[in-house]
């Protein structure tokens, strides 16, 4: 089975981690693929440059074989499109091989405004992992497909290639990006929020307004 975990990771921190790390035992796979966007079609510029945020990846999962990082996305001109990444992965892994996204709930809300949605569930199978907030609404479309084409547990994924769907409550750290940011911008140090690596690098270049000299 193969496991991809999409976003911006801007920056990384320890809620990402430790959900790819949940996501791998509940699945019973060897190991989960972060996948970093290029341009997020459904948000503003990210804080730092695709070079930059895939650097910060690679810090932040150094010595940890369960997570490796694929940059297919920020190789691939223009807006980062699921379907395409997922078109692309299924021609190389053939027919048969179970692949499998994770999508939180806030963003699976909008599932059906997806380019090519509708080609989705044709391609992988879709985990979807409980996020705190309102959740679904429940007559949209997102929570229909939901519903009907459930998993009944976490083995059916390994049954067939595609098709499934699957909801997940994994504990999740109450971290956010966004917040992380703000932290830095405001001269506030994010440290346990992310790796040191990651925190040292962020510093060192001066990413996100860090001073250099401070916020130790």
């Amino acid at each position: 089975m193969h496991v991809i975990y999409g976003g911006t990771f801007d920056p990384i921190h320890h809620g990402h981690l430790r959900l790819a790390l949940e996501i791998s035992d509940r699945l019973g796979v060897a190991g989960i693929n972060l996948v970093p966007c290029h341009i997020p079609p459904h948000r503003g510029d990210t804080g730092a440059a695709s070079e930059q945020r895939l650097r910060l990846i690679e810090l932040a999962i150094a010595g940890e074989p369960r997570l490796a990082v694929d940059n297919r996305e920020l190789r691939r001109a223009g807006a980062s499109y699921t379907a395409d990444t997922l078109r692309q992965l299924r021609q190389e892994l053939g027919d048969d091989e179970p692949l499998v996204m994770v999508v939180g709930t806030d963003a699976f809300a909008g599932f059906d405004r997806w380019r090519d949605w509708q080609q989705i569930p044709d391609l992988a199978h879709v985990v979807v992992v409980r996020r705190p907030g309102p959740g679904l609404d429940p007559s949209g479309q997102p929570a229909s497909l939901l519903a009907s084409r459930a998993a009944p547990d976490a083995a059916a994924l390994h049954r067939q290639p595609c098709g499934l769907f699957l909801e997940l409550d994994p504990p999740l750290l109450d971290i956010s990006a966004t917040g992380i940011r703000e932290r830095i911008a405001d001269g506030r140090s994010p440290r346990y929020l992310m790796p040191d690596s990651v925190w040292d690098d962020i510093r060192r270049s001066g990413l996100y307004g860090a001073c250099p000299e401070g916020n130790f």
